[in-house]
C-alpha cells in the first residue's frame, strides 16, 4: 500500500511517499480501506516532535479516517467487511489502509460523504467534550471562540449555538469570520486588526464572557482571560499559534475563574462509554442537519505535506481532507 512516512522529525516537507506491506488486523482490530483522512493540527505537530504523544520513527501520521472495513479480527462482532466507518486512529491515517481497534471505529450515518465523515470526528468530538463536559456551557451564557474560522473553531461555534449560548467568534481574517457567521456566530471580532479585550468589553457591556474556547494559545490566551466574567472558564484546547501561554494565576483568582484542560483523545480511551454516548448525540445532530462540517480543500495522498503546511500557515477555513 502507499503511505506517507515520517522518517525524521521536522517540517512536513520532510515527509515521504512510500510503498509498505498491507497491515494485518489483530484479534480485536479491523482493517480499513481509507477513502478520506482528516487533516488536523496534531498531525502537523507530531511530525515535528512538538506533540504530547511521540511515536517511534518511522511512522505514518494521520489522526482520523473514513473508509470501508476491509478485514476483521477474530474477536470483532459489531463490524463486518464492507461497513462504512469513521475511526480515530491516532497515527496511520495518511495511507491507503490502516488497522485500528474495532472499539475506535463507528458506522458512518447514511447520507454522509467520505469527506464530511473524515472531517467530523476530531473537530466536533473535541468541541463537544470541551464545551459540555469540561466547560459546562449553559443556555444564556456567552461563549468566546478563538480561532473561530478553523475546523475545531467552527465546530465550537455551531455547538455553542446548539446549547443556546451567545457566541462571539474571534479570528484573524475576514474570510474566517465570514465562515463563523455562516455557522451561527452572533458577534465577530477580527483580532488581527482590533484589540481583542476591547472588542469583548464592547460586546458584553464590560461584563466579560462565561466560557473561552481556546485552540490557539500564544498571547491571545492571556488577553482572553482578562475578558472572563465572574466564575468564567478557560478551555485549553490546543496551541495552534505555536506558543504555550503562561497564564498569570492571579487573573483566575480575581475572577473566581477556572482553567480547564481538554484532551478528547485521552477521554475517548479512558471513558469509552461516555465517549460513545457523546458521539451518538453528535451523529444524530449531523443527520438532522444541525451540524454542517466545512471541508474547504481536498488533497491527494502525495500532497499531504502541502496540506499540513497550509494548516501550519493558518490560512485554512474549516477542514482539509486527504483522499488516497
Amino acid at each position: 500500500m502507499k503511505a506517507i512516512h515520517c522518517v525524521q522529525w521536522g517540517e512536513p516537507s520532510k515527509l515521504v511517499l512510500v510503498d509498505l506491506p498491507l497491515p494485518e488486523p489483530g484479534a480485536a482490530q479491523v482493517r480499513i480501506r481509507i477513502a478520506a483522512a482528516g487533516v488536523n493540527f496534531p498531525d502537523a505537530l507530531i511530525v515535528q516532535k512538538k506533540y504530547q504523544l511521540q511515536p517511534k520513527l518511522p511512522f505514518i501520521p494521520g489522526t482520523e479516517v473514513a473508509g470501508t472495513v476491509d478485514a476483521v479480527g477474530d474477536d470483532v462482532r459489531h463490524l463486518k467487511k464492507g461497513d462504512r466507518v469513521i475511526a480515530f486512529v491516532g497515527i496511520g491515517g495518511f495511507a491507503e489502509y490502516v488497522c485500528t481497534p474495532a472499539s475506535l471505529a463507528a458506522a458512518i450515518p447514511d447520507g454522509v460523504s467520505d469527506e464530511v465523515a473524515a472531517a467530523f470526528t476530531l473537530t466536533y468530538a473535541t468541541s463537544h467534550h470541551a464545551l459540555f463536559d469540561r466547560g459546562r456551557l449553559m443556555a444564556g451564557e456567552t461563549l468566546l471562540v478563538l480561532g473561530a474560522g478553523g475546523g475545531v473553531g467552527l465546530a465550537a461555534v455551531e455547538l455553542g449555538k446548539a446549547a443556546g449560548a451567545r457566541v462571539i467568534a474571534a479570528a484573524s481574517s475576514a474570510d474566517k469570520l465570514a465562515a463563523a457567521k455562516e455557522h451561527g456566530a452572533d458577534e465577530l471580532i477580527d483580532y488581527a486588526s482590533n484589540d481583542l479585550r476591547d472588542g469583548v468589553k464592547a460586546l458584553t457591556g464590560g461584563n466579560g464572557v462565561d466560557v473561552i474556547y481556546d485552540p490557539v494559545g500564544g498571547p491571545a490566551t492571556e488577553t482572553a482571560v482578562r475578558s472572563l466574567a465572574w466564575r468564567g472558564r478557560l478551555l485549553i484546547v490546543g496551541f495552534a499559534q505555536g506558543e504555550i501561554p503562561q497564564i498569570p494565576a492571579n487573573l483566575l483568582l480575581l475572577k473566581g475563574g477556572s482553567a480547564v484542560g481538554v484532551f478528547w483523545g485521552e477521554f475517548a480511551k479512558r471513558e469509552p462509554q461516555a465517549n460513545f454516548a457523546m458521539m451518538t448525540e453528535l451523529f444524530g445532530w449531523l443527520t438532522q442537519g444541525k451540524l454542517k462540517p466545512r471541508v474547504s480543500r481536498v488533497f491527494a495522498l502525495a500532497d499531504t505535506p502541502r496540506a499540513l503546511e497550509a494548516l501550519l500557515a493558518r490560512n485554512v477555513v474549516g477542514k482539509l481532507v486527504v483522499r488516497p
